[in-house]
């Protein structure tokens, strides 16, 4: 077993440790023993948990019939993270306060402010253990392909490894005079114009006696340098080629091909010509290389590491944060092809995204129906937490259509991505039994400390994955008068309490 897999393994255990630990605890309360005796209601929260995961694959069955606009995917993703958002202030948050407030309130020291303040520490705790791991977990399912689930973490990926690359290729680049001459308020410009480019073994990059397209700096592979059939140089990555014949228009005299497959960063002739159009300092520089002679031009472009290379690539890496652009459908499909367990990843990372949200439902449901039992024999409806249940899934509705409409587009079988769903549904309806059996079994300064997990872990989810994907999608304008829509139609659902 691969060291990452085992360390995948070992914490998702430690996610799901809180959930368990306490599973054969003898501490149960009369009431609580004649709801864990009953398994009618245990049947009830398996239909709850299953109603608020319906919506699953019913997103996924209009993402895959219905190709809605960027910004009508972005106000649904919105919705639903706001929706959720109520729910857990609601159902989870409020009522740990509430009690804090209300203990605060009595006269003097008593036990009962002891345990309201125990159950606020314990809820604190389990936010920050469930956001800590969510983050972990997710990031250890994103490196094996599970960001592909989402077009927000697919864009934020392969952002982030085009960061890494352009921030090689920036300090490379600092150390040629030429560039460092460019000004700070340009190389922005600079920046936009240079791209990811790649060349199969054997390809010609360049010929002998013509001007090369523009200057290549070697990322991944190797290139030689060729003068009638015979090899002269081998270029490595971290090299440039082309450079000269860009700066002067002069022809090259040898002939460049692609000793294995090659990745590059390139800057065209043409995009340079438009650099120099708009940077008068660049042409004052062009014009002064005309009057060097070759060997000057040869020093003047192989430089050194020096304070003012530092300077100039640090200022660069820092533009490199406000130029991030959409992926290209080739940079996805090479991604998808890179990453041979997507599927499986992608599969758990909406499982982990769902393993709270169980738990969640089971507790609710048995909080209000410990309170109902008290008096009377209560009805399903009237023990039904209905912000937490419109919340979850007015909130999964969105996130299921606009991850279908991503599987659909990286070449995935309609009937695997709706299985795909439906698994996850049926796992969240028997996450929910085991929520309310769990919960029978803790005292309650524990069941509130891991309700605190899981909201803690649905809070990352939300501000790491959902908002972001609203805005990646349809853009800011919409994404905030949405979210406020869906907290407020989750408030609402409060009165049928």
């Amino acid at each position: 077993m691969h060291k990452q897999n085992l360390k995948f393994i070992l914490l998702t255990l430690a996610f799901l440790f809180p959930f368990v630990l306490f599973a054969t605890n003898d501490n149960v309360e009369v009431g609580l023993e004649k709801a864990h005796d009953n398994v009618k209601y245990a049947y009830w929260a398996l239909m709850l948990g299953g109603l608020s995961a319906i919506s699953l694959p019913l997103g996924s069955i209009l993402g895959l019939i219905w190709k809605p606009s960027p910004k009508v995917t972005a106000i649904f993703t919105a919705f639903g993270g706001g929706a959720l958002l109520a729910a857990l202030s609601i159902e989870l948050i409020a009522p740990t306060v509430q009690m804090v407030v209300e203990e605060g309130n009595m006269e003097g020291v008593t036990p009962q402010n002891h345990h309201a303040l125990y159950n606020m520490i314990s809820l604190i705790i389990g936010c920050v253990v469930g956001g800590v791991f969510f983050y972990i977990l997710n990031e250890m399912l994103n490196s094996k392909g599970g960001y592909l689930r989402k077009v927000s973490t697919t864009i934020t990926h392969i952002n982030y490894i085009r960061f890494v690359q352009f921030k090689k290729m920036l300090k490379k680049l600092s150390r040629i005079e030429f560039f460092r001459q460019i000004p700070k308020e340009h190389i922005n410009m600079l920046i936009h114009y240079i791209k990811i480019v790649n060349f199969k073994h054997g390809e010609i990059i360049f010929n002998d006696g013509e001007i090369a397209g523009g200057m290549y700096i070697l990322e991944h592979g190797e290139i030689e340098l060729t003068k009638n059939g015979k090899v002269l140089k081998v270029i490595k990555p971290g090299d440039i080629i082309g450079e000269i014949s860009m700066l002067e228009y002069i022809s090259s005299n040898v002939t460049a091909i692609a000793k294995t497959n090659v990745r590059a960063f390139e800057l065209l002739n043409d995009d340079f010509d438009k650099i120099r159009s708009q940077v008068p300092e660049l042409e004052k520089l062009v014009k002064e290389y005309a009057n060097k002679e070759m060997d000057e031009i040869s020093h003047f472009i192989e430089g050194h590491e020096t304070e003012d290379s530092k300077s100039w690539s640090n200022h660069a890496i820092d533009e490199l944060h406000h130029s991030n652009k959409m992926p290209t459908q080739q940079e996805i499909d090479k991604t998808v092809k890179e990453n041979n367990s997507a599927p499986m990843a992608i599969w758990l990372g909406i499982f982990l995204d769902g393993i709270p949200e169980s738990f969640v439902i089971g507790a609710g449901f048995l909080i209000i129906l410990m309170t109902k039992l008290v008096s009377v024999d209560p009805s399903l409806t009237e023990v039904i937490p209905y912000t937490l249940i419109a919340g979850l899934f007015l909130s999964n509705f969105p996130e299921a259509m606009s991850s279908s409409i991503g599987m659909k587009k990286m070449g995935w079988k309609t009937f695997k991505i709706l299985m795909l769903w439906i698994s996850l549904m049926v796992m969240t309806a028997v996450g929910a039994v085991f929520g309310f059996y769990f919960s029978t079994s803790i005292p309650e300064t524990l069941m509130i400390g891991v309700e605190g997990l899981a909201a803690g872990a649905m809070l990352t989810m939300i501000a790491q994955t959902m908002i972001p994907e609203a805005v990646h999608i349809g853009g800011q304008k919409v994404v905030g008068l949405a979210t406020l829509a869906g907290y407020l139609s989750a408030v609402a659902f409060k009165i049928f309490e």
